[in-house]
């Protein structure tokens, strides 16, 4: 027994003459009535054109700046010089040997290297560790991170090929021009990209940057860049520090082990 007494099919003769009536006979909707007000959303493909284009425009940037660079509860800030030759530079205090060496990557034509600087904790001698050639990536147990974000991600940003998925997103606190979730569609991923929160300026400018390993967030207004970077410090055949706390002592006991009678 169908509900009321009433077959579906005769239901639905019914509901079709009802439409029919008001649209007459099924024509085009009454004069009056509202078109569709939502804009489309900006699709995947319209935010990677986006920051494509930003990202270019980051290649083409050259600068100095300093960044407030949050990991964890830790806040420290950390400058960036790209000059106009290319050479770049990144600085970033209380990193090395357990956080008590201020350390610098610097890239130029010669090679990638990671140069030992002066702290508050540790008075050393400039010094500098050549690492790779121009365009190697820093080996994983010395990297500091954010020298990625800040120079490297842009070539990995503007390549078509790479198996990125992009869309915008809210900015971040304090920063300017638009934002972009990164995400990979691979396994895979270049060594130069951490998946992420990335925001850039109508010039190219990095202003923010939302990552596994911290926050970057522009300080202040970037100032012009030098013809190139020059390295800190003269290149020496030491090791490069180590991102762990050097071991402590072992102290050591002198004179008799027996008290004196």
């Amino acid at each position: 027994m169908w509900a009321y007494g009433v077959s579906p099919r005769r239901r639905f003769a019914g509901a079709l003459a009802a439409v029919l009536l008001l649209t007459g006979c099924g024509g085009d909707l009454p004069p009056d009535t509202p078109g569709p007000t939502t804009a489309p959303p900006t699709t995947t493909a319209d935010a990677r054109d986006q920051l494509a284009a930003l990202a270019a425009a980051a290649q083409d940037r050259t600068l100095t700046a300093i960044y407030t660079y949050q990991a964890g509860n830790h806040e420290r800030s950390v400058s960036v010089t790209i000059a106009k030759d290319g050479s770049w530079r990144v600085d970033v205090p209380d990193l090395a040997l357990g956080g008590t060496v201020d350390i610098s990557i610097v890239r130029n034509e010669i090679g990638l290297f990671q140069c030992a600087l002066p702290s508050a904790d540790q008075a050393v001698t400039p010094n500098c560790v050549k690492i790779g050639g121009p365009d190697a990536d820093v080996p994983g147990a010395i990297d500091p991170d954010v020298q990625r974000a800040l120079v490297t991600v842009r070539q990995v940003l503007t390549d078509p090929d790479a198996p990125l998925d992009v869309s915008t997103t809210a900015r971040i606190a304090g920063a300017k021009g638009q934002c972009f979730a990164v995400e990979t569609t691979t396994a895979s991923v270049n060594a130069a990209l951490d998946v992420g929160i990335y925001c850039y300026d109508q010039d190219g400018t990095l202003t923010a940057a939302r990552l596994d390993y911290g926050d970057l967030v522009l300080a202040g207004p970037p100032g012009p860049a030098p013809t190139s970077v020059a390295l800190p410090g003269p290149v020496t055949d030491d090791k490069p520090l180590g991102m762990a706390a050097p071991p402590t002592p072992t102290p050591t006991v002198t004179g008799s082990a027996h008290p004196a009678t």
